[in-house]
């Protein structure tokens, strides 16, 4: 009897052990497991970081792609700015250059900025006159730009002691050797002279 109650004891006492270490291998297994949850949790966030700015950084190039390869002048018109710009070679009256380049779905030259004006005398030549679309239609020295956008007279490029005739109501751009410079001049409508038309660019 005694003998198996020894028995039973160290078996009993046996099975403990070895339940004690299953637990506590499970419990370690389980520490063990519990960081790479946090670890998948981590990837999960670090690739949704990824492709939302891999996405706007294709929005962002397509935006600039757009704006660059789909923005185009006509045959024989200069780009500048958002702006094309035709300089014409024939002469003509200030109606008439205005009609002409209206056919064109254009309007003649109206200057925002000095930029805008220094490019496009890059591109006139000095022996000749060009219209531009301002006018005193009245003579009254109201001027006006075809498109409607406001004169500005602290935003001009009069020559010197320019305009000087109330009769001369129409503005060329052209080139004086004294001093050497291009400049504005008010002449009659009649005149027959070159012309600059403008236009937006053409966005495809």
């Amino acid at each position: 009897m005694t003998s198996e109650i020894t028995y039973a004891e160290v078996r009993f006492q046996n099975e403990s052990k070895f339940s004690g270490i299953d637990s506590a291998s499970s419990a370690a297994s389980k520490k063990r497991t519990a960081p790479r949850k946090s670890n998948t949790g981590f990837s999960k966030l670090l690739c949704a970081s990824l492709m939302i700015l891999f996405l706007l950084l294709a929005i962002s190039f397509f935006i600039a792609f757009f704006k660059t390869a789909w923005s185009c002048c006509p045959k024989n018109w200069k780009p500048f700015s958002s702006n094309c710009y035709f300089i014409s070679t024939e002469s003509a009256s200030w109606q008439k250059s205005e009609k002409d380049c209206a056919r064109m779905e254009a309007h003649l030259l109206v200057i925002n900025t000095r930029e805008e004006q220094d490019f496009i005398f890059q591109n006139l030549q000095e022996e000749s006159a060009y219209f531009v679309g301002l006018s005193d239609p009245e003579g009254q020295r109201h001027w006006q730009w075809v498109d409607r956008t406001p004169y500005n007279e602290s935003s001009t490029f009069w020559h010197p002691h320019e305009p000087s005739d109330p009769n001369e109501r129409c503005v060329v751009l052209n080139f004086r050797k004294t001093p050497k410079r291009w400049g504005w001049n008010d002449v009659h409508c009649i005149v027959h002279q070159r012309s600059v038309c403008e236009m937006m660019k053409i966005h495809l």
